[in-house]
């Protein structure tokens, strides 16, 4: 089966090295060239746009930043819908609006052509391992079709109903993911402001009841000062806004996820963007 992979940054690279690994024929494409270079070396083709993607493919791969940038790469000039060929499977790994991605789920199938909505989570460490944890929307038959693809970039895989299911299910993630967040970088203001020694209090809490990924795997590096990506806080941001429009029209109220997207929203205003989520922290220093 030849594969489409669009959208080479920190997580698509390493889940693009993955299916190489895995022995697929890949095809690649992002529009910072430099960032296809790994890929190439490792034996991918290299196009100059998402048409030419589509094309060399029977199944494609996108993953992008935000819900504009899905449209733009596959409905805009040069898009993948240009190129794919009927039957063929689009699967948008991206985070982006679940309301959208039911109208483009319609848009390609008129078009003869399968949407699969999988966003992930894990976070560049997990990309690189292929453990991500795995959210599908979409035609059952369809991602029955492309399940052994996401058996290479992650060990949790979940297939959860019709098209945007796969991101409904990835923004209660956020809800709680952001939440833990914020349980973890305020548990560790107030030991440190009590005079506790952060690593044995990270390391005692992290055992018990509190315990929770956030506080064993990012409190550590907070406690560093470590502040480098995995998952930025730009992105987090804007998932935290799409979860929020999604709530809204749920019509529920949702005090905790309001207030991570303000916090977060905060840290990006304080120019904190390109920081790891982890540097929510930072947000409280003087």
């Amino acid at each position: 089966m030849r594969i489409g992979f669009i959208g080479l940054g920190v997580m698509g690279g390493p889940m693009a090295g993955n299916l190489l690994k895995a022995g697929y024929a890949l095809t690649v494409y992002d529009r910072n060239l430099d960032r296809c270079a790994p890929a190439r070396k490792a034996g991918a083709a290299v196009t100059s746009n998402a048409r030419e993607v589509a094309a060399a493919s029977d199944v494609v791969i996108t993953m992008v930043s935000d819900t504009p940038d899905v449209e733009r790469v596959v409905f805009g000039p040069q898009g993948v819908a240009e190129g794919l060929a009927p039957g063929s499977v689009l699967v948008d790994m991206s985070t982006i609006s679940p309301k959208r991605t039911v109208e483009f789920a319609a848009r390609l199938a008129a078009a003869g052509s399968d949407w699969v909505d999988a966003p992930v989570s894990g976070g560049e460490p997990l990309a690189i391992a292929g453990k991500l944890a795995i959210m599908a929307g979409g035609r059952e038959e369809a991602f029955q079709r492309v399940r052994p693809i996401l058996e290479c970039l992650g060990s949790a895989i979940e297939y959860t109903g019709p098209a945007g299911n796969g991101q409904k299910t990835k923004m209660v993630n956020q809800v709680a993911g952001s939440l833990s967040l914020l349980a973890m970088v305020e548990s560790l203001r107030v030991a440190k402001a009590a005079g506790l020694d952060l690593e044995k209090t990270l390391r005692v809490v992290s055992q018990g009841a509190a315990g929770s990924w956030m506080m064993s795997n990012l409190g550590p590096r907070v406690i560093r000062g470590d502040f480098a990506p995995g998952f930025r806080i730009r992105l987090h941001q804007k998932d935290l806004r799409l979860a929020t429009e999604w709530i809204q029209e749920l019509g529920l109220d949702c005090p905790g996820s309001a207030l991570a997207y303000d916090l977060f929203t905060r840290a990006l205003e304080k120019g904190l963007g390109e920081d790891g989520n982890q540097g929510l922290w930072r947000l409280w220093e003087a």
